[in-house]
């Protein structure tokens, strides 16, 4: 720990002692670990940034600067390496700490602001405010716990018109023990997905957004997005759909007396617009009335169901009788036990898409997240239970109404005969009642298989059942008008998609949507004015099932991908029971209506590619993520496995960009040839002290990764700080890179000034390309007329605060100013357009391949004429020859060529390249080497020696000597590049080689120069390491 310099200073003084579980028990309690409490004092006269009072309460008592464990340190964390401000950073304790004699004491507000604790206000994240102090000055929001708020809501969501309306016909077609495996079946599905929920849900902690907020968090905003949306209109319907389930009954009721408002149809549109305004104004008035509503409904539908248990011990009487119920009856339990299918809809799977609908709606807690007291123990223990009960009843209702009707009844009361009277067929003879003749013409119209009010009839009450019916519909259409507007809050304060951020405006201690509800009302009049949602109501089932096959695949993936971070602390749950349950729910969308299931596909699809096009700027720290990583670490470590073929070739380059801005030529020549073919690593040297260019290179990585994604250059970027450019090339060289992904050819831009830079600079240059083949990497200079370096204009244009980069023309390192440009800015700023970016139309690519280096000359620009911009280019090859075997010559280049398949077919034979160049021109070429001469005369190899030692770039009069037809080969060069290329696209030669130790600097690059002076396309110098790129073998 590193301990505050206190030399002379009185000791600190602290009467407390502060341990984690003192600390954690004070933030239980609802105060800050960092609030003075009575009884203790800290004195000191510290001068330093933190008071000694502050040191105290934030330790155990120990004057350091280090802190003790706490809540607010990892509070709100977002990325990797974002700085805490209550935990003090690495530098103040591994680096001095400098005193402040101007503060001596740390006001509180002051202190909770540097502990990360956000400030209070109506709209700061309400969801937060539990369990952290600073927020004394907001209103408690209301939250429920597990029962009120999840385990009620579920079941009233799951429990529907089906199960007293559908599910005594079922058990009659399918008998009670396929009844069972159906709701069995169906539960299976649901329990899984609620074990999913329940491990994705305690996983960190769940904020408002339901199951949107948890499939986006898991597997990133792509399908999150897309999946929230559909949820959130599909939860927004089915408010229609319930409710016009309501008015239907409301509709019959009204029927039976002869009272209908208008028509049949249009009183279910009157009454069900009714119904939701005032379900509206029950979500209006706060989830505190809406969640008392639910708990009325709740004991409704239990009273219901208690009246129908008590109805059927009652004994029977003969109107009952009549219509087949003869209360517990072995034998009808044991008829009915069987299946007896009847009609269109009569098989397993027909029963099953009917029945499954209402084992859904297990999200209905799970959509308040943002108003449960702690989520991570409410989801998951409300949405079992509510499973559990919701299937036990189910199974009781299916057994005991299976053991008490039978499935023929007539209802007429004279259809009672005595006991084993001839003639009669089936169970009922047995009790008295003769139901032959109806069951034959199959026109009876009770009995288990034909009437559906049958628990209706059964119970003690049967107005209680309607009662049970209104609140089963009323509850579900009132839990989907809440949850549609929560989840499409938080989809719209995401901002995934465009013009939906006004609907994410949140009111109240409870940050309500108001403008969710009235958007949600809004829809659900629309269809409860349709009155008709038999084609909409398989649609919508089936984007509930895809909210489940993508909540079960997020508990999949999460679990699949081992990362660190999938620490879920519920552990009943099983990945490949996860990947099951995805897979049966796709299965069983297409099961209920296959033509919904691709209609859904069809928009998932839709609304994932829009989000996949756009890349919203969010970073949620997915398992696509970690995917992501695992199959880069995976497929890195296997290419290590494989050993390097001719025909696998790639260039992967290393690029000495320095700042990637600043040389945007550079980048978007090599990014082109590049671009989902190899690696490209934009380099840059930081010249200075480390402790001074450390924080600049942190700061500047993410900005320039950034500005490389914007300009759409697959490439990625690093930095390495040095003292001098050479030694951190060298660096770079020999580090850069990941196993068989290491770069092999060495691309940087050519010095233009070297004639007048400083002699270290212009050795430094040299010595980087002879480092660079002794790595055996190959070399590409880039030469353009304008250069390179857009340094300067940036400097005018966009941030005037930067220095003038230490080596302007090189295309490498970089002496910026720290903290003079930030990421989000240099991310931001205006790109320079290059040539490379425009289509070059019917010009050349001229390819002068006068020397083998392997063939890598011949590569690069075959690999940019696949490109669209270069497409329409002819590429044109020009190699030396004899003016007396030009034919001969010629047809071997085209022969090899033509092995290689690289569909180069115009070769061009230069026979006059040893002639002798004009005298105006080797007359510039020595008086541009005249200033780096020695002028030695005949002094000895001694004195040479010695006048050369303290300047090893001049050229000794021998070495021009020894040298002097090789400097005029490159005069002849130029000569000859200007005459065949002077209005080609792109010029690449194949650069001489100085002799390291042999060749001086100046000398080397007087040859560039000459070889590549008054050019206007860009010229390429390209030197393989001598190894083959190229072959025409298949093996």
């Amino acid at each position: 720990m590193a301990e505050l310099p206190t030399p002379d200073l009185p000791p600190a003084r602290c009467s407390g002692r502060f341990t984690i579980s003192t600390l954690l028990g004070m933030e239980e309690g609802g105060r800050g670990p960092y609030t003075p409490t009575e009884g203790s004092s800290c004195d000191s006269a510290q001068p330093t940034q933190l008071s000694s009072s502050t040191l105290c309460t934030r330790t155990f008592g120990y004057n350091t600067v280090d802190v003790v464990p706490a809540y607010e340190h990892y509070a709100n964390s977002k990325g990797v390496g974002d700085p805490r401000r209550g935990r003090p950073s690495l530098a103040d304790l591994h680096s001095i700490l400098k005193p402040d004699p101007g503060r001596r004491h740390t006001p509180v507000s002051d202190l909770q602001q540097s502990n990360g604790l956000p400030e209070a206000g109506p709209e700061a994240g309400l969801e937060e405010a539990e369990g952290e102090p600073g927020r004394d000055s907001v209103p408690e929001p209301v939250r429920f716990g597990w029962v009120k708020g999840v385990m009620i809501r579920c079941m009233l969501n799951i429990w529907g018109v089906i199960l007293y309306l559908r599910l005594p016909w079922i058990t009659a077609q399918a008998g009670i023990a396929l009844t069972w495996l159906i709701i069995l079946m169906s539960v299976t599905v649901t329990t899984i997905t609620g074990l999913s929920i329940s491990a994705i849900s305690t996983n960190g902690k769940v904020k408002s957004g339901g199951t949107y907020f948890l499939i986006s968090r898991s597997l990133g905003p792509e399908l999150g997005g897309s999946i929230g949306l559909i949820f959130a209109f599909a939860n927004a319907v089915a408010v229609a759909m319930h409710t016009v389930g309501f008015a239907e009954t409301v509709r019959d009721l009204l029927q039976e007396h002869n009272s209908l408002i208008v028509d049949p149809t249009n009183d279910i549109r009157i009454i069900g617009v009714i119904t939701v305004t005032v379900l509206l104004g029950i979500s209006l008035a706060g989830m505190e009335w809406e969640a008392k509503a639910q708990i009325l409904f709740f004991l409704v539908i239990l009273v219901s169901f208690i009246n129908y248990l008590v109805g059927t011990v009652i004994p029977a009487t003969a109107e009952k009788q009549a219509k087949g119920f003869f209360s517990y009856r072995a034998d009808i339990f044991a008829q009915n036990f069987v299946p007896n299918w009847r009609g269109p809809e009569g098989s397993f799977f027909g029963l099953f898409s009917i029945f499954f609908p209402s084992a859904t709606g297990i999200l209905a807690g799970a959509n308040i997240s943002g108003d449960l007291k702690d989520p991570a123990v409410a989801i998951p223990k409300g949405t079992l239970m509510a499973i559990f009960w919701t299937t036990m009843s189910y199974l009781v209702l299916s057994a005991t109404i299976g053991a008490c009707v039978v499935r023929d009844a007539s209802g007429s009361l004279n259809d009672s005969v005595a006991v084993g009277s001839p003639g009669c067929e089936g169970l009922a003879c047995s009790f008295g009642w003769n139901f032959t003749a109806c069951t034959q013409q199959q026109s009876c119209r009770y009995g288990l298989s034909n009437y559906y009010q049958s628990m209706s009839m059964v119970s003690g009450f049967g107005p209680l059942i309607t009662a049970g019916i209104f609140g089963a519909t009323l509850s579900s259409a009132l839990a989907c008008l809440v949850s549609a507007p929560k989840v499409f809050q938080c989809l719209c304060k995401d901002q995934l998609y465009p013009l939906i951020g006004f609907f994410g405006k949140g009111y109240g201690r409870n940050s309500e949507p108001i403008r969710g509800y009235m958007l949600t009302y809004v829809i659900a009049v629309g269809f409860i004015l349709i009155a008709e949602l038999n084609a909409i109501a398989p649609i919508i089932s089936n984007f509930f099932l895809c909210s489940y096959a993508l909540i079960n695949f997020s508990c999949f993936h999460a679990s699949i991908t081992n990362s660190p971070g999938w620490r879920p602390s519920f552990r009943y749950y099983s990945k490949w029971a996860a990947l099951f349950g995805a897979v049966v729910s796709v299965v069983i969308m297409f099961l209920l209506t296959w033509w919904a299931a691709l209609i859904a596909f069809g928009i998932v699809i839709f609304l994932l590619g829009y989000v996949l096009y756009k890349k919203p700027d969010v970073n949620w720290g997915s398992s696509m993520q970690a995917s992501s990583y695992n199959m880069a670490l995976n497929y890195s470590v296997g290419l290590s496995e494989v050993d390097e073929h001719i025909k696998n070739y790639r260039p992967q380059c290393l690029v000495l960009t320095g700042p990637p801005n600043f040389r945007p030529a550079l980048v978007d020549f090599v990014g082109t040839f590049t671009k989902n073919l190899s690696l490209m690593l934009c380099g840059n040297v930081l010249i200075g002290p480390q402790k001074q260019k450390m924080p600049e290179s942190r700061l500047m990585a993410d900005g320039h990764t950034k500005w490389l994604m914007k300009r759409k250059i697959k490439a990625f970027y690093t930095d390495v700080v040095a003292e001098d450019l050479r030694s951190g090339v060298q660096m770079l060289i020999q580090a850069a890179g990941l196993g068989k992904m290491r770069p092999n050819i060495l691309v940087l831009g050519y010095k233009r000034n070297w004639r007048t830079a400083s002699p270290q600079s212009l050795e430094d240059y040299v010595g980087i390309l002879h480092d660079a083949f002794d790595f055996k990497y190959g070399v590409c200079l880039m030469r353009m007329k304008e250069g390179l370096n857009v340094s300067r204009v940036l400097q005018a244009h966009v941030n005037p605060t930067f220095e003038a980069a230490q080596h302007p023309e090189n295309g490498t390192g970089s002496r910026a100013a720290p903290g003079t440009v930030d990421p989000t800015t240099l991310a931001s700023e205006q790109q320079a357009s290059t040539i490379f970016q425009s289509k070059q139309g019917n010009k050349t690519i001229d390819i002068y391949w006068l020397f083998d280096d392997g063939g890598l000359t011949l590569l690069i620009p075959y690999l940019l004429g696949r490109k669209k911009r270069w497409g329409k280019c002819k590429i044109r090859v020009f190699v030396g020859g004899q003016i007396n075997r030009m034919d001969e010559e010629r047809k071997a280049i085209v022969s090899l060529l033509s092995k290689f398949r690289l569909g180069f077919h115009e070769v061009h034979i230069l026979p006059d390249i040893n002639q002798k160049p004009r005298p105006e021109h080797i007359k510039r070429f020595d008086d541009l080497i005249a200033p780096f001469r020695l002028n030695d005369g005949f002094k000895d190899e001694a004195t040479v020696n010695e006048m050369r030692q303290g300047c090893p770039w001049k050229i000794s009069d021998e070495e021009v000597d020894k040298n002097r037809a090789k400097s005029l080969r490159q005069v002849r060069l130029n000569e000859i590049l200007l005459d065949y290329s002077r209005d080609a696209a792109l010029i690449a030669i194949t650069p001489p080689i100085g002799r390291k130790g042999r060749c001086p600097s100046a000398l080397y690059m007087a040859w560039l120069e000459t070889l590549s002076q008054d050019l206007r396309p860009p010229i390429i110098l390209t030197r393989g390491n001598q190894e083959n790129v190229l072959t025409f073998y298949c093996q």
